[in-house]
């Protein structure tokens, strides 16, 4: 574990530049389909789901990627039961399957996106739901779940920076986030591991912190050397706090 360092020595810029998407091929999202939905602030967003039931799950992408980036994790938390949405962030346009969102790529706005995905996967039949977020996507949920009318069971987060491009993680933000917080990151990315530190000091109870052997970032971390351990603290994470069927 990490040890704790004041807030604002963390050269965030350099982790999120490491952050590319991942080289393994992005598997074709077969019973899945494509949907659109606003952001909070009014944006048309590209969006995927996977899956049905009752508890739902935000998948939030990491910078420079996309939502094909969550694709794979996307369907293996589809097999477990849950309803789950991947979606592209204001100005990011992959095309074809990863869809294309309005807008510019404005970071410091990523948490109205999030916002906009809760609503969406909640008109679609969720009715507890949970946020995963890779990166800048982690950082994003963490503001957006701090806000008094959102209610969500877990936020999870792959690497996620305490500030980035306006995107700032404060203490007090983290004050009003009373999901069950699951915070995970590689010793051997830059900061990344410190910035996982950090926001778990400065997080309010239910909340773990996991710091894995590896130097993948993000989403990588899920196809890397460490894949086998962060998606089982992953998924225990959704057992315990968003079980499927509850």
């Amino acid at each position: 574990m990490a040890t704790p360092i004041r807030r604002g020595t963390i050269p965030i810029v350099a982790l999120l530049i490491l952050a590319a998407c991942g080289s393994e091929p992005v598997p074709t999202p077969s019973g899945s389909r494509a949907i659109s939905f606003e952001s909070e602030d009014g944006l048309r967003l590209a969006g995927r789901l996977f899956g049905e039931g009752n508890e739902g799950i935000v998948l939030a992408h990491m910078f420079p990627a996309d939502q094909t980036s969550w694709f794979a994790f996307a369907d293996r938390l589809a097999s477990r039961g849950y309803r789950v949405l991947t979606f592209d962030f204001r100005g990011y346009c992959p095309g074809g399957e990863g869809g294309c969102s309005e807008g510019d790529k404005l970071t410091y706005d990523d948490w109205r996106d999030v916002l906009g995905a809760i609503e969406a996967i909640r008109d679609e039949g969720a009715v507890r739901v949970g946020l995963i977020g890779a990166s800048m996507g982690g950082s994003a949920s963490l503001l957006a779940a701090s806000h008094p009318e959102v209610d969500v069971e877990v936020v999870i987060t792959l690497s996620a920076p305490v500030s980035f491009q306006g995107l700032d993680v404060t203490p007090e933000v983290l004050s009003q986030v009373s999901a069950a917080k699951l915070f995970l990151a590689g010793h051997e990315d830059a900061s990344a591991a410190e910035s996982a530190q950090l926001l778990y000091d400065e997080s309010i109870q239910p909340k773990k912190v996991q710091i894995l052997t590896t130097g993948d970032h993000g989403t990588d971390i899920l196809t890397g050397n460490q894949a086998g351990i962060a998606s089982t603290e992953m998924l225990n994470w959704l057992e315990r706090y968003l079980p499927t069927g509850a």
